[in-house]
């Protein structure tokens, strides 16, 4: 069935259905409890109704603090049904942290657990709910949800600044979901295995929203630990698994059984750039595609992808379908022939509804009908976009644009490199000039010379490294992403 205007209109009827009543819904790696999708509905019906009862309001923003479970899912799909907007809270922040990002986005009310209470307890003028407590009340589905409401607000990652939550509408997490899943083929037949986190606009749109749209099972395990993963992988077999590069590239080195991957149809991966290199082990290691995508929180979730079966390695996909995604040149004007760079910019019903945060508490900046994304790609005659850097990563070296994108594939190609990250360091000189901090593959083999080298027969003089720092990781942010501001403040401290 097609849902009109949101995701929670579909999930009441086909939830309840005779044909998806006893199906199982989520499985938890924790303590191996199951839900399935009749006992979903009326778990998810109850918690709406208890927050009715205790005063929540429609379009209400209500954190949720929860630990990583069952029980968090089925809370914040609680909150939806209640009519309100959730706002999955980040976990192992500090308390002034979080009393920081409550305050600048207006949230006055507090969805918590046995482990959170006291925490939230302290921050003043914080109304907080025991989940395990809620006033008892009739179960409730709320049905004045417009496609225009907002449904989910979660704040941008590594950040900073002053905390910025961007606020999704029911309208964008319909969308996107209805150009993922014919994009990847994804039915009830699917066991995704779910490993990102519940406060990352991909652990819920594309791993919890999405996959109960179709009647799919989703496996939610703990927090990704990559020696979790063959045992996790063995006991479940998923058909899906999603990460980003640094999850992936932390497997490597690890054995799973053909038997443990024999149901995967591919791995996808997304929210940071990955080198052809890497690409390549991580399908080999799988054997399976490995899907690459492209999207950011301000438009839902994703904007493209690669369609399994049809993979290019190098690529971020083609664009979803329901909404358009073009390359602007630095005049303005859309760009329609291939291979010329330009801006990703994104129109359509998945943009988000605006940012909260950046003005005054609660206030929302309401966003444009374009989305500058700030990533530069060109694309090939098939409509395949390729990233070939960030506005705001271009380091500029004596006036001439250098893209850290194309320095680190040149670098990844080298089987002594097992990653790498390409920064600007302050050049009296020149302005700008590029530094490599690389993890190499054995700790005894770090030469220096030869990668330098390496880049200048592979690229033109003005991308030659002026230094290569070698280092046991890389430092990332809470999804994973690596945290290129934090390389470039140790280059100036």
């Amino acid at each position: 069935m097609t849902p009109n205007t949101s995701l929670l209109d579909t999930y009441a009827h086909l939830w309840r259905s005779p044909e998806w009543a006893e199906r199982v819904a989520l499985v938890d790696c924790a303590s191996t409890a199951t839900v399935a999708y009749g006992a979903l509905y009326e778990m998810v019906a109850s918690i709406a109704g208890g927050l009715r009862r205790s005063g929540v309001q429609p379009q209400q923003r209500v954190a949720v603090a929860m630990e990583r479970s069952l029980n968090s899912v089925i809370a914040i799909l609680g909150v939806m049904a209640a009519g309100a907007c959730p706002c999955p809270l980040e976990p192992r922040l500090s308390t002034q942290e979080v009393q920081d990002r409550l305050q600048s986005v207006g949230i006055t009310t507090v969805l918590a657990d046995a482990a959170h209470l006291v925490r939230f307890n302290e921050i003043p003028g914080c109304a907080v709910l025991n989940v395990d407590a809620l006033q008892e009340a009739a179960k409730y589905w709320s049905k004045d949800i417009r496609a225009e409401d907002p449904g989910l607000l979660l704040f941008t990652s590594g950040s900073t600044g002053r905390p910025k939550g961007v606020l999704q509408s029911h309208k964008g997490l319909l969308n996107n979901a209805k150009g993922v899943i014919p994009a990847t083929g994804l039915s009830s037949q699917d066991k995704l295995l779910h490993v990102m986190p519940l406060h990352h606009t991909n652990g819920l749109n594309n791993q919890i929203f999405t996959p109960l749209l179709v009647g799919a099972q989703v496996v939610l395990g703990e927090r990704f630990r990559a020696t979790d993963m063959p045992a996790l992988m063995d006991k479940h077999r998923p058909s899906i698994i999603t990460g980003v590069p640094t999850m992936y590239s932390r497997m490597l080195s690890l054995d799973f059984t053909d038997e443990s991957l024999a149901a995967l149809r591919f791995a996808r991966c997304g929210s940071a750039p990955i080198t052809e290199t890497l690409h390549a082990k991580i399908e080999s290691l799988l054997q399976c595609e490995l899907v690459v995508s492209y999207g950011l929180s301000e438009a839902t979730c994703t904007s493209t992808i690669n369609p399994p079966g049809k993979r290019k390695v190098g690529s971020i996909g083609q664009a979803l379908a329901f909404q358009k995604v073009f390359l602007r040149g630095s005049d303005g004007r859309e760009i329609t022939e291939t291979d010329v760079d330009g801006e990703i910019c994104i129109e359509g019903d998945s943009l988000m509804l605006g940012y909260l945060g950046t003005k005054e508490d609660g206030v929302l900046e309401a966003a444009s009908a374009t989305l500058h994304s700030g990533d530069l790609a060109r694309m090939d005659d098939e409509g395949y976009f390729y990233i070939t850097g960030r506005l705001k990563d271009v380091i500029i070296r004596g006036g001439e644009n250098i893209s850290p994108a194309l320095i680190e594939q040149a670098i990844s190609s080298s089987p002594d490199v097992n990653n790498c990250c390409v920064v600007a360091r302050p050049d009296q000189d020149l302005g700008e000039v590029p530094v490599a901090f690389v993890v190499p593959t054995d700790a005894n083999r770090k030469d220096k010379v030869a990668i330098q080298n390496l880049v200048s027969d592979r690229l033109s003089r003005i991308y030659r490294l002026e230094d290569v720092i070698f280092v046991e990781s890389l430092p990332e942010n809470s999804v994973g992403k690596i945290d290129r501001k934090a390389l470039e403040r140790s280059l100036i401290g």
